[in-house]
């Protein structure tokens, strides 16, 4: 290995230098040469731009993999430029315990056919947030890593440079100030008087002296100048990129909002479809029960419609069956306790004659009836009374 004792020693004297220059500006004993406020407003602009870049870039992380453990390894095989080995989502690991759980249960059990339906739901939607997380991780995270981890080293890099050549501009301007400072004293006292010719000759060898020093730091001053013009030009083209480089987020934000409009679109349909298929099982596995449709328009709306109240049995009915009777609203009678009060939550149509219409925020008396499905309760409201649904319920004690 080379060892340059010379260069070794230059570099530490022009580190020494700048450090007390930076020192003298601090304590305020030193000029500083100021940017124009363009440049400013860059530098301020690029900070912001860093700073929120990281925060968004981390807590997007933490969306996407919530466990730290996690993102530590997956933090470390990036470093180490390998593959990051495939995980099971938890959705996929859940299906997988449901469908051994229906295995052991009997597939052929009410219990266990419903386990398998809802363990392959739920290895859809594993499926579905393991594409998310994949397509953010490339149209999203990628460009804001980069960012970070390229243009932004770049910019720090240039700043680091325009710093300190900054530094070397402030010193040389001190060193010509101080010089002139010497040469216009040595040449005010001049000693002019014939009995001391030798102090003349020294003085004017001084004041000789001093304006080559003159001279020298006014070609460095001139040198310093240009470099610092040249590291700001650099730094100013730079720092002017960031520009393109909000565009760029841009385009990626909108494409990560794409993949999760489509992640929880699929989600969404994946659950409706579930519960279409359990509202049709529930109906062969609980038959004396309500049926419920599971057509939904809305997000927001639990499924409901018009179904029949069981009865007890009449005379005429075979002994241990229910006989189901599309009874009026009149014919329904409140138990002679257990009625409460309920608070609606939102807005609900009735679809026949046998249910009470709702409107959000209003109070009603609630009730059941032996033999109800339990999503539905008998509301009254004044001389009205209807099924509602519990969904659209608040029950108050």
């Amino acid at each position: 290995m080379d060892f340059n004792v010379k260069k070794l020693a230059s570099d530490a004297g022009v580190f020494f230098t700048r450090a007390v220059q930076f020192t003298e500006e601090k304590l305020g004993h030193s000029e500083k040469t100021e940017l124009d406020a363009h440049f400013e407003n860059l530098l301020a602009r690029a900070d912001t731009t860093k700073n929120w870049t990281e925060k968004i870039l981390r807590q997007t992380e933490v969306l996407l993999q919530p466990n730290p453990s996690t993102r530590v390894e997956e933090f470390l095989y990036e470093k180490l430029d390998r593959k990051v080995p495939s995980r099971i989502t938890n959705g996929e690991l859940l299906a997988q315990y449901m469908t051994e759980a229906a295995g052991e249960f009997g597939p052929g059990t009410p219990y266990g056919m419903t386990l398998l339906k809802v363990g392959e739901t739920e290895k859809r939607l594993g499926g579905a947030e393991r594409d998310f997380i994949h397509s953010s991780s490339i149209n999203f995270l990628t460009p804001l890593r980069n960012f970070l981890e390229g243009d932004w080293r770049t910019i720090s890099k240039e700043r680091r440079i325009l710093e300190n050549r900054r530094l070397d501009l402030d010193a040389c301007k001190a060193r010509l100030k101080k010089a002139k400072a010497a040469e216009a004293k040595a040449a005010a006292l001049p000693d002019f008087q014939e009995t001391r010719p030798r102090n003349y000759v020294l003085s004017a060898s001084a004041s000789a002296l001093w304006s080559d020093e003159v001279d020298k730091a006014e070609h460095e001053l001139r040198v310093a100048q240009t470099e610092f013009d040249r590291q700001g030009e650099v730094t100013r083209l730079l720092l002017e990129g960031i520009s393109s480089t909000h565009v760029n987020h841009l385009r990626c934000l909108h494409e990560f909002v794409e993949a999760q409009a489509t992640y929880y679109a699929q989600c969404y349909q994946y659950m409706v479809d579930l519960q279409k298929q359990l509202g049709s099982s529930r109906g062969e596995i609980f038959p004396a029960t309500l049926v419920v449709n599971s057509d939904s328009t809305s997000p927001l709306s639990t499924p409901a419609s018009a179904a029949t109240i069981p009865v007890a049995p009449t005379a005429a009915s075979a002994p241990g069956t229910v006989v189901e009777s599309s009874l009026s609203p009149s014919d329904l009678r409140p138990p002679a306790s257990g009625t409460r009060k309920a608070r609606v939550l939102y807005d609900y149509d009735a679809s026949d004659s046998s249910e009470l219409a709702l409107k959000s925020d209003e109070l009603i008396t609630v009730y059941s009836l032996p033999g109800m499905d339990p999503d539905w309760l008998v509301g009254e409201r004044g001389n009205q009374k209807g099924k509602v649904p519990v969904t659209y319920l608040e029950l108050l004690s």
